[in-house]
């Protein structure tokens, strides 16, 4: 995006972005800013799209208001991966460096060792983080919308930032346990991701239409399903996938040993005892990481969670019986933008 493009009052983030730019106190600060500002662009904002396709399925009439939440929801995103990053340790975001790697390399650069160095990274990406984090809740609180609709929204935020802290600090003690069950996992997975990515913009947009309550907790249980299946899916990208496809490091989720339904399957497998050698090893290889992945898929972990994510789609479907035809519609419209990558479009349709 030009500065020019980013500065226009309908931009996404405009006026968070010109905010903080224009108050940048030294040139480490508008760095943060600008590789923040890089960090929304991209991607395909289907949480955005949720929900102002939704607003407008459900009879919503004020767009601008629906756009100001959806572009508050895509900047908590934001927050949360640049978090995320800090939390695994990642240096790499949609196949460049994030605000950590940013930040790392800078202060390599000047020669600062290598430990050191990582920490001024972890910091900017604390720091971004927390930025992006103050700035969405903003947006909601001014979006526009009556009082009491905007007491709804921020009620429904803060249900959701609980239950995705709840969900990543689960991540990290599950995955340092080294005994995840799939139950566990499954917890993860709907609180880091569903909460947010699905049950919040659908709400959201449902709050904001003046839907009526069955309706909004009809999308609760619509975007708790969707949003696990999606990690699930985006679990297994996470291992079997490239950096080409996905932008991230194929070898960090196995190098973490992170506790993902498909480690939790693989650890009831017989094969087990030869996967273990190789899940949570902080060294390993590329060759490694293929007789890994060989493993998974002979243990028949990766079917198991393919099953589950079919299971789950089917819960979407049964959960989407409860909602207006024009918000099945709208979601049925929306499957190719709601599958990770790797994932057949005409997997996500069958929501309706």
């Amino acid at each position: 995006m030009t500065a020019d493009a980013a500065s226009a009052p309908d931009a996404p983030h405009a006026r968070f972005f010109s905010a903080g730019q224009a108050r940048a106190v030294d040139e480490h600060d508008r760095t943060l800013w600008d590789v923040l500002e890089g960090l929304t662009q991209g991607g395909k904002r289907f949480r955005p799209a949720l929900l102002t396709r939704l607003y407008a399925a459900l009879g919503g009439q004020e767009p601008a208001v629906a756009a100001r939440v959806a572009d508050a929801v895509e900047l908590l995103h934001t927050a949360f991966v640049i978090h995320d990053d800090v939390i695994d340790g990642d240096d790499i975001r949609r196949g460049r460096a994030n605000v950590n790697g940013t930040f790392t390399a800078r202060a390599t650069a000047e020669g600062v060792r290598p430990d050191r160095a990582r920490r001024y990274g972890e910091a900017a990406g604390i720091l971004a983080g927390d930025l992006a984090l103050a700035g969405a809740v903003r947006e909601v609180a001014l979006c526009g919308a009556r009082p009491d609709v905007v007491v709804r929204l921020l009620d429904l935020l803060e249900d959701v930032l609980h239950r995705s802290a709840a969900g990543e600090l689960a991540d990290v003690r599950v995955s340092l346990m080294g005994d995840t069950t799939v139950d566990e996992a499954l917890d993860v997975a709907e609180w880091k991701t569903a909460a947010y990515s699905f049950q919040l913009p659908l709400q959201a947009a449902a709050i904001l239409a003046d839907a009526p309550d069955d309706v909004v907790a009809a999308l609760g249980d619509v975007g708790r399903a969707l949003g696990t299946a999606f990690q699930l899916r985006d679990d297994l990208d996470g291992v079997f996938g490239t950096v080409e496809r996905t932008g991230k490091d194929p070898l960090c989720d196995l190098r973490e040993g992170k506790g993902t339904a498909l480690v939790a399957l693989a650890r009831t497998s017989p094969l087990w005892p030869q996967l273990a050698h190789y899940v949570g090893d902080p060294r390993l290889t590329p060759a490694g990481a293929s007789i890994a992945c060989e493993l998974l898929e002979a243990s028949g972990a990766r079917c198991a969670v393919e099953e589950l994510i079919d299971d789950l789609h089917g819960e979407a479907i049964r959960a989407s019986g409860r909602l207006p035809s024009s918000a099945v519609d709208a979601l049925t419209g929306m499957g190719d933008l709601l599958a990770p990558e790797s994932q057949s479009p005409s997997r996500v349709q069958g929501v309706a």
